[in-house]
């Protein structure tokens, strides 16, 4: 129980201590955010605000973890998990650099984004396969409590998770506060889940990414004083994918990770629906942003979406442990 209250609150104080820091120097260098010609007019003003926070949460997150679990340095679980939210956050915060460079926001080209994604989901899968105890292609059906062979249609459901994962977070990243709160509801039902598996190295290790993200929060909620950039919400959907496996309970990912799937379908249905029809389901995608267009203020959307993604963690817990 120490050791859980140590880890986050050393992340959370090494938030609260380089970010004040951090963040002038990103106005100094023009690390600022590039806003969507096509975006909404009241986000117009955000454009400049320094962006790529989430390279700060995750170094605060992983010394955390490793200072905590340093009598399991030796674990391969401990390196995955830093491998996962280090080399996910790495392809976020070279699409980052492109658009700060480019003064555009294109980054990476789709494809190459998605290539970077899928390499290292493959990896991260081999890894797992030959270096985790116990990990197959068995997972969890929730609430039955039935175990499913899923054989070799285990690695194309890894695959998707890691990449559905990063880039629904991803999607979601569009107002302030509103991707840093989802993921913290989102990683809290992890956490009792890896607690009751009895597995320390996962426990920790959720609660020093939440103890980053509260601290990265008092700078991210509107008006966001910065923003955690593709390298925050990409390590943070692939770290959502990997505790999701470690703790056993990938199909529970989509539950409890409802808010980020339903933010990546309202873009696939409205690009898909654009192309064949010519007309839009939504006034604009991803959701968040049809909201604000109906006239709901930016806190009024994150703190619905905040609430949707709560009633999901619930339910996710509830049929886990039942």
């Amino acid at each position: 129980m120490l050791k859980m209250i140590g880890t986050f609150i050393v992340s959370y104080i090494l938030m609260l201590v380089l970010m004040p820091r951090i963040i002038p120097v990103f106005h100094r260098f023009k690390f600022g955010q590039v806003q969507r010609e096509e975006g909404p007019e009241s986000h117009k003003v955000k454009g400049g605000t320094p962006t790529m926070g989430g390279a700060v949460f995750i170094l605060s997150a992983i010394v955390s973890a490793l200072v905590f679990n340093y009598d399991n340095l030796a674990s391969p679980e401990l390196w995955i998990l830093t491998l996962t939210l280090a080399g996910f956050g790495a392809i976020g915060l070279v699409d980052d650099a492109l658009i700060v460079i480019k003064k555009s926001n294109k980054g990476l080209p789709a494809w190459a984004k998605f290539g970077l994604q899928a390499v290292l989901a493959v990896v991260l899968y081999f890894l797992c396969k030959n270096f985790i105890t116990g990990f197959d292609h068995v997972i969890e059906v929730p609430l039955f409590k039935a175990k499913l062979d899923l054989g070799i249609l285990y690695p194309a459901m890894f695959f998707v998770m890691f990449t559905g994962a990063s880039n629904g977070v991803n999607l979601s990243d569009g107002l302030d506060g509103l991707a840093t709160g989802l993921c913290m509801i989102a990683i809290a039902p992890f956490i009792i889940f890896s607690y009751m598996n009895r597995d320390v190295i996962l426990t920790l290790y959720s609660i020093a990414v939440i103890g980053s993200l509260v601290g990265f929060m008092m700078f991210n909620y509107h008006p966001a004083q910065i923003f955690m950039g593709d390298v925050g919400s990409l390590g943070l959907g692939g770290f959502l994918a990997i505790i999701a496996v470690l703790a056993n309970q990938e199909l529970l990912l989509v539950i409890i990770g409802m808010v980020f799937l339903i933010e990546t379908l309202s873009v696939i249905i409205q690009v898909v629906s654009f192309k064949t029809r010519g007309k839009r389901v939504f006034k604009m995608a991803p959701i968040h942003h049809h909201f604000e267009m109906l006239g709901f203020q930016e806190t009024q959307v994150v703190l619905m979406f905040w609430v949707a993604g709560f009633v999901f963690g619930i339910i996710g817990i509830l049929f886990g442990v039942m």
